[in-house]
């Protein structure tokens, strides 16, 4: 008997180091991504680096599950908020936007109408009367097809059918994220249309420099390469003005400390409950230049923007409120997460002095953004 309660103990032990064995960095198990949603499967990538930095993806949304960085001590850090497994992500279980590949609009369409070519087209209206993030089943709720996967790229394939949200034209688009040896996370976007359609995609990562989402980001540091910015009213819709960043609590043209503004009265920040507003970036389209700037001072973990976009959305997590549990049983408070989405203008099909988001047939939509991450 005694010999046989070793063998178990033992048999036990080995299981448990495989399973160990098995878990990615970030501490993920493969196999609790594995499920099915409309009838389509789901997965989890796991990409790594030469040095050590490691990204997981699922094709669920297309939603960055995890990214390790190495801080200032070389510990590795998950940096983004999300679950620890896919069915967590299910809009049934959780509305979230963690980590999403969004599409077919990022952020608010007013009321949910634009005119394209003289035809009024009416979407859902799932936020404050608006569209927003392509409706109420966009593409952060669909499963991509995994096209290639391999140690360091992940490119993932959506195809929105003509009508869906009641967007027009049949949609295929592609979202390519790969992993660089100098600790860049690229992402491209590229999408073709069977009709004139809008398109405006981005990534909708919460990130905590800090590695520990029980910490608040406004302790953290931001630079936005930008001299003024689109105001909102209280449902969140921009106003069609373009105001000046100067003497206001959207002033990050230099490194800046986030909560010297975040409570401040300031009009526009009790319209967005804090930061939930886009940056016009003076980067010009240029993915060469610094479009912005995040440092966590806890962790000396620093975040650097690159983008061919003209704008980019500061949402300061105001409506994370306790009820999400992510990974690790650690409960999102506010503030618990910072999204930098690069983007089309909010509304940008209602504004047509604003850069356009329209795609047309034969054309090809393309968008690109870059994550550099480092630390001292």
């Amino acid at each position: 008997m005694k010999k046989l309660l070793i063998l178990l103990g033992a048999a036990a032990l080995l299981a448990a180091c495989s399973q160990q064995k098995n878990l990615t960095v970030s501490g993920l198990n493969p196999k609790d991504f594995k499920a099915t949603y409309n009838g389509q499967p789901t997965a989890l990538y796991t990409m790594t680096n030469a040095k050590g930095m490691e990204v997981c993806v699922t094709n669920f949304g297309g939603r960055i599950v995890s990214i390790m960085v190495p801080d200032k001590d070389g510990k590795m850090q998950d940096v983004v908020l999300g679950f620890d497994k896919v069915s967590d992500y299910f809009p049934e279980n959780n509305q979230t936007d963690f980590g999403a590949a969004i599409g077919r609009y990022a952020n608010r369409i007013n009321q949910g109408k634009f005119t394209l070519d003289g035809v009024e087209y009416q979407l859902p209206q799932n936020n404050f009367g608006h569209c927003l993030h392509g409706g109420p089943t966009g593409w952060q709720y669909q499963v991509y097809e995994c096209v290639e996967a391999d140690a360091q790229h992940v490119k993932l394939l959506r195809v929105s059918p003509d009508g869906d949200n009641n967007f027009p034209g049949e949609v295929k688009a592609y979202v390519t994220y790969t992993l660089t040896d100098d600790n860049k996370l690229d992402i491209a976007y590229e999408a073709t249309t069977t009709a004139p359609t809008v398109i405006n995609m981005t990534n909708h990562s919460y990130f905590n420099l800090s590695g520990d989402p029980e910490r608040s980001i406004v302790n953290d540091i931001l630079c936005v390469n930008s001299d003024s910015y689109t105001p909102v009213d209280s449902t969140y819709m921009t106003t069609g003005e373009i105001l000046p960043v100067k003497n206001t609590p959207f002033d990050f043209t230099t490194p800046t400390v986030i909560f010297s503004f975040i409570d401040s009265n300031h009009e526009q920040i009790k319209n967005g409950n804090g930061y939930d507003h886009n940056w016009v970036l003076k980067t010009k389209g240029d993915i060469t230049k610094l479009a912005a700037l995040l440092y966590s001072p806890a962790s000396g973990i620093t975040m650097m923007v690159y983008t061919d976009e003209p704008g980019i959305q500061v949402y300061s997590g105001n409506f994370l409120d306790g009820t999400v549990t992510g990974k690790k049983g650690i409960t999102y408070q506010q503030r618990s997460g910072i999204c930098l989405e690069t983007q089309k203008y909010p509304d940008t099909p209602n504004k047509p002095e604003w850069p356009s988001a329209v795609l047309r047939p034969g054309e090809t939509y393309h968008s690109h953004t870059i994550f550099a991450f480092s630390s001292r």
